[in-house]
Order: structure tokens, then C-alpha cells, then sequence
């Protein structure tokens, strides 16, 4: 009677968020309010001076000499390889193991994708695949370009392999941080690597605003210059003066407004999400594979993503969703297997760890406001799904 009227109890359990965008809410509070507020009280809506204020503030963050703030984290990949001129008969090797914007830039501008592996332990992509990616490029007649490495999870890519590699091919580094903006490689802050970093503040981002926005991170002045011009048409001295052609990827002044309080709090924020996914890690090594960061590495977890056996993954999201407990699989086909990349070409020998990684991870809820009960709540369920 004891066991049944627990189980009851675990489905009548109040459901818990998988990102808790209403905490952070709370704790900003009027701050929010006050900011929006300024903004229509002037009603410079479109690259106001909180747009101004926020790219030196997330410039001062991680220790780049430019931020250039845009539309989207898509928009701020595009952009950079507008700048680089990259189109037909280039290359753009990217790992297989992402979210479509990596490569679907990349086509959009009629250049090649030519997807890696990534490493096992990591999720990133691999230096030896990236290597073999770059010959069969070469074998396939393109001009390997540039490279897209992404800090996936919220966890940097191997940047010193990468940079190596990318030196000795004379090829771009973008180094697309969209889960990944606060993270550090070797005490260095990402937006410091590569040539340019691109970042998304969509609102489930650790940095996040209320809509889209994106970034873009360089030392490179005239880069900077090139994308202010490119995300407002290509503009030159004035905005009826257009020397290239561009985009609209301006980032609303709303959203910088927003983004300038959630700012302030972000260091803490980081140091409690970390605090979580090490509280994970000590509770559900047992039972599934969990993930581990390199020395010299932080990560700001975008995602906590453990894996399990490929036969266990459904049971255990469903025996979780029973207890109110969300889960999410990122990301259930790499990019190869999709039917708008599947034409594209990949290393010799296939990409087995991301085809791998794609049968076996699964996401459990992570934010900086997941309290400890609430966390041994969804350890307890993890813990009795894996162990039956």
C-alpha cells in the first residue's frame, strides 16, 4: 500500500521546468521592467543606445575588441562568412554532431559543408577527423576555406588543435560558441579564438534575451567594420548608401536592454549551473555515462547530457515524463543523416562516434536556479529508471 500510494504521489508531483526562465525573472524582478521602460521612453527601437552600451559590456566580458551584436546566432554566422567571401567551390568543415545553423549557413551561400566526427568524451569535433575532413575536401576538388568548430553543450572545443590545423591549411576559424558564451579554454574566455565567434542569446541560451539575438566576437577592425555594414544591408556612409549587399540583422534595442541585466547576474549564474552538474555527476556516474570537462576547460552547460545504453533511452524519458520530470534529445540524427545535408560529404570511413552520440544522449533539466531538492528529485528517478 506504502509503494502505491508513493508512486501516486511521484505522478502527481508538481512538473518541474526544463529551463526556468520564470526564476531568473523573479530574481531580475523591476530591473527587467525598468529597462524596457527606458527603451519606450525614447523609442529608439532600432540600434538604440542600449545596443551601444551592451556590445562594450560583452566585449569587456570575455576580453575581445569588438562585439558586434546581431539578429540571431544564425545571422551572426552568416554574417562573418559573408565577410570572408565565402560561396561556390569552398569548403566549410563542420562537425556532424550540431544544430543545422553550423552547416546551414554554410549552404546558404552555396559553399560546401564537409562534415567530422567529433570526440567521444567531449562532443566536439575531432582533430584527426577535422584533418581527414580537409583532405577529402581537397579530394573532391573544393578549396577548404574555413572551418566552423562548435563549443557544444557549453563546453570549448580543443581550440589549440583546432587553430594548429587551421594555421598550417591557411583557413578562417568561426568559432561558433552559441551554447557556449561565458565559457573558459586554458583561462581564456571564449570570443577569444578563431578569427570570429558567433553566439545565439536565444531565451533557453545560458545567456538568453526575450526573443532572438546573437553576437559576433573579433580583434580583427576591419572584420568589425565589414559586419556592421553587412547587418544593415551592406550599408556604407549612411544606410541609402550600399556597398555590398547584406542582411537585416540588426539586434533589437528591447533585447539589448534585456540582455544588459541578465548580464550583471550571468557570473553567478555560471558558478550555480556549475554547482549543478557537478551535484549530477556525483549522483548518476553509477548509472549512466556522464559528461566530464578536460583540465583547463569550464563549461557554462547549456545542456547537462548524460548517455545510456540506445535500448534504455526511451523507457527512461518516458518513465521520467511520468514523473513530471522533462527530458530532451539533442541531438537525435547528426547532420549527415538529415535529409537537407545527407547530400553533402563527410570523411572517409563515415562518422561513427557522432552516429554513436545520436542513439545514446539525453538531456535532463539544467538552469541556475534547479535547487537541491528539486535536483535530487530528478537524480531519485534517473537512479530508478536505470536501475531496473
Amino acid at each position: 500500500m506504502t509503494e502505491q500510494v508513493t508512486e501516486q504521489a511521484r505522478s502527481e508531483a508538481k512538473p518541474i521546468p526544463f529551463i526556468d526562465l520564470a526564476a531568473q525573472r523573479r530574481r531580475l524582478g523591476a530591473r527587467i521592467d525598468e529597462a524596457i521602460g527606458r527603451v519606450t521612453t525614447h523609442c529608439q527601437f532600432i540600434l538604440g543606445p542600449e545596443v551601444r552600451a551592451l556590445e562594450a559590456e560583452l566585449a569587456k566580458f570575455c576580453g575581445a575588441r569588438h562585439a558586434v551584436s546581431c539578429a540571431s546566432g544564425t545571422d551572426a554566422l552568416v554574417m562573418v562568412l559573408m565577410a570572408k567571401g565565402i560561396g561556390p567551390g569552398d569548403a566549410v568543415i563542420c562537425p556532424a554532431f550540431t544544430f543545422c545553423a553550423t552547416a546551414e549557413v554554410v549552404a546558404l551561400l552555396g559553399a560546401t559543408p564537409v562534415f567530422a566526427d567529433v570526440d567521444e568524451a567531449t562532443f566536439n569535433i575531432d582533430a584527426g577527423s577535422l584533418e581527414r575532413a580537409i583532405a577529402k575536401a581537397k579530394r573532391l576538388g573544393l578549396k577548404p576555406k574555413a572551418l566552423i568548430p562548435v563549443d557544444l553543450f557549453g563546453l570549448p572545443a580543443d581550440h589549440d588543435a583546432i587553430a594548429a590545423i587551421a594555421a598550417a591549411e591557411n583557413m578562417f576559424i568561426l568559432d561558433d560558441a552559441a551554447q557556449a558564451f561565458g565559457a573558459t579554454y586554458k583561462a581564456r574566455p571564449l570570443g577569444t579564438f578563431g578569427h570570429a565567434t558567433a553566439t545565439s542569446f536565444f531565451p533557453a541560451k545560458p545567456l538568453g534575451c526575450y526573443g532572438d539575438g546573437g553576437a559576433i566576437f573579433t580583434d580583427d577592425d576591419e572584420l568589425a567594420a565589414l559586419l556592421v555594414s553587412l547587418r544593415v544591408h551592406g550599408h556604407g556612409k549612411h544606410q541609402y548608401d550600399n556597398v555590398r549587399i547584406g542582411i537585416t540583422g540588426r539586434l533589437d534595442t528591447l533585447q539589448a536592454a534585456v540582455l544588459t541585466e541578465k548580464l550583471k547576474i550571468f557570473p553567478d549564474e555560471i558558478a550555480a549551473r556549475n554547482k549543478v552538474a557537478e551535484r549530477y555527476n556525483n549522483a548518476l556516474g553509477n548509472v549512466a555515462t556522464v559528461p566530464r570537462i578536460p583540465d583547463g576547460y569550464t563549461s557554462v552547460w547549456a545542456q547537462y547530457t548524460i548517455r545510456v545504453e540506445p535500448a534504455r533511452r526511451a523507457d527512461l524519458a518516458a518513465a521520467l515524463k511520468a514523473e513530471g520530470i522533462p527530458t530532451a534529445i539533442y541531438y537525435p540524427k547528426p547532420l549527415h543523416r538529415q535529409e537537407a545535408y545527407e547530400r553533402f560529404p563527410y570523411v572517409e570511413g563515415g562518422l561513427p562516434i557522432s552516429d554513436r552520440l545520436a542513439q545514446e544522449v539525453i538531456s535532463l533539466p539544467m538552469h541556475a536556479y534547479l535547487d537541491e531538492p528539486t535536483q535530487d528529485r530528478i537524480v531519485d528517478a534517473v537512479q530508478r529508471a536505470l536501475s531496473r
